[in-house]
């Protein structure tokens, strides 16, 4: 390739960020051409790649969700919401190419969840001349998350559908929890309901209420349906405008009961999601600290309970939650506290809340940063020295095990090389100890009351 046509390839990548081939679009638009010294065939490739500029649209801006409950719902603004991200249906970017004006929007049935797509532009490439580029096919990236296939395009369909299937719709499963939120005359209730995976068209609605969760979950998988797995759904209980009772999905979490030798398990949550316009409402709050708590614990067969790769929402409130409790325990006083991390604080926490041995250290460190006088320079530095050794664990790991390899004489001058320094470690440490630990800690006091700004 020659040091022009490199160039182009370099200018499309970093100004245009299409989504279709590179190579496709160099010889749709001809652009070896631009071998030849003639200025105006140069002029006229700038050009066409400065209007097809005009087709790109960001997948964020342009994607509206809707729950409806109502056929008021479908015109409502306030009712639409966007997505968080779009990198796992429209690539890195999150950038659609193709379109001009393109407005996306996705509905679902506020209960069972039936899906309707609409696209609507006011030009598509195809239309002009692009000597062969084609426009991104919206319509089957959004049906590759629909697993069963089953999804509408048809306005006065869909909404016969779900005039029927809202109304029939009941939760799937057992109901294990229930609560208000806004108590008095502008209360709402919400239950949640526990299900696996024997029941097959509760793993058809499961699969529907999966497809937010790419929109709205980092690299997110859909879990296999595996007998170990516990589904909890979360549903409004609502009146309609004829005051009858309805349902309206808000959101589910998913938890694996992993063995534990001999005869326990371990249930990890792997996947919380609260839907948009059920946020901040105090939900996810709820399931942490009632929902999984009160379901698990009565259990004597449950070790204790995890958590995979929390989001750093989810492991607040979960701190949060854990600190308070432990807070009550003989062997989180503040004597105890002040002395160290202790077999009793494991065992307690284990015993009385299910926490596992990871967390309880990290309940351990809130609390004791809580009760440490932090203008006490002695005090304040063995806290923070005590915090570091344990957040330097694996790099001190690491570098014995390179020592010990370099006593037998193994070449590890390699390894050695690309292992911080000690005065780096330590620049390292400190900076992580602010950043990462001690400020996300005095979140959590501050939610507990025990500091102020």
């Amino acid at each position: 390739m020659s040091p022009l046509t490199t160039g182009l390839t370099f200018w499309i990548e970093r100004n245009f960020c299409i989504s279709f081939p590179l190579q496709n679009f160099v010889y749709g638009l001809k652009i070896l051409t631009l071998l030849s010294p003639t200025t105006h065939k140069r002029a006229c490739t700038m050009t066409a790649i400065n209007s097809l500029q005009n087709f790109v649209t960001s997948a964020l801006d342009c994607t509206r969700f809707r729950l409806i409950r109502e056929d008021a719902d479908f015109e409502e603004e306030a009712a639409a919401f966007h997505p968080e991200m779009a990198h796992q249906i429209f690539g890195e970017q999150e950038n659609i190419f193709g379109y001009r004006d393109l407005q996306i929007d996705v509905c679902f049935a506020a209960g069972p969840l039936d899906i309707y797509f609409n696209i609507k532009y006011s030009k598509k490439v195809d239309d002009v001349n692009t000597e062969g580029i084609k426009a991104d096919d919206v319509e089957k990236s959004l049906a590759a998350l629909v697993e069963d296939g089953c999804y509408y395009t048809n306005m006065d369909e869909y909404k016969k559908v779900i005039k029927a299937r809202s109304a029939a719709f009941k939760p799937f499963g057992t109901k294990v929890d229930e609560f208000e939120v806004n108590p008095g005359a502008s209360a709402r209730t919400f239950e949640v309901y526990v299900s696996d995976i024997t029941d097959q068209e509760f793993l058809k609605f499961h699969s529907r209420l999966e497809s937010f969760s790419f929109w709205f979950i980092d690299a997110f998988s859909r879990v296999e349906h595996d007998p170990l797995w516990l589904f909890f759904i979360v549903y409004e209980k609502y009146s309609n405008n004829n005051n009858e009772v309805r349902y309206a999905t808000a959101g589910y979490f998913t938890v694996y009961q992993y063995y534990s030798y001999p005869e326990f398990i371990r249930p990890r949550i792997s996947q919380i999601l609260v839907l948009p316009p059920f946020q901040k409402l105090g939900i996810a709050s709820r399931l942490i600290e009632h929902t999984t708590y009160n379901y698990f614990v009565t259990k004597k067969n449950v070790a204790d309970i995890t958590y995979e790769e929390p989001t750093d929402i989810v492991q607040h409130i979960r701190s949060v939650v854990d600190a308070k409790r432990c807070m009550a325990l003989p062997a989180f006083a503040k004597a105890n506290l002040l002395a160290g991390f202790s077999k009793d604080m494991l065992a307690e926490a284990k015993e009385k809340f299910k926490i596992n041995p990871k967390q309880c250290r990290v309940i351990y460190e809130i609390l004791r940063l809580a009760v440490t006088d932090t203008k006490n320079d002695a005090e304040y530095r063995n806290y923070r020295l005590e915090v570091k050794k344990r957040l330097n664990l694996n790099y001190s790991k690491h570098r014995r095990e390179l020592l010990r390899l370099q006593k037998r004489g193994v070449d590890v001058d390699g390894a050695f090389s690309i292992l911080p320094s000690l005065e780096d470690r330590i620049s390292q440490l400190n900076a992580e100890y602010k950043q990462e630990v001690e400020s996300v800690y005095y979140q959590v006091l501050k939610k507990l009351q025990l500091v102020r700004d």
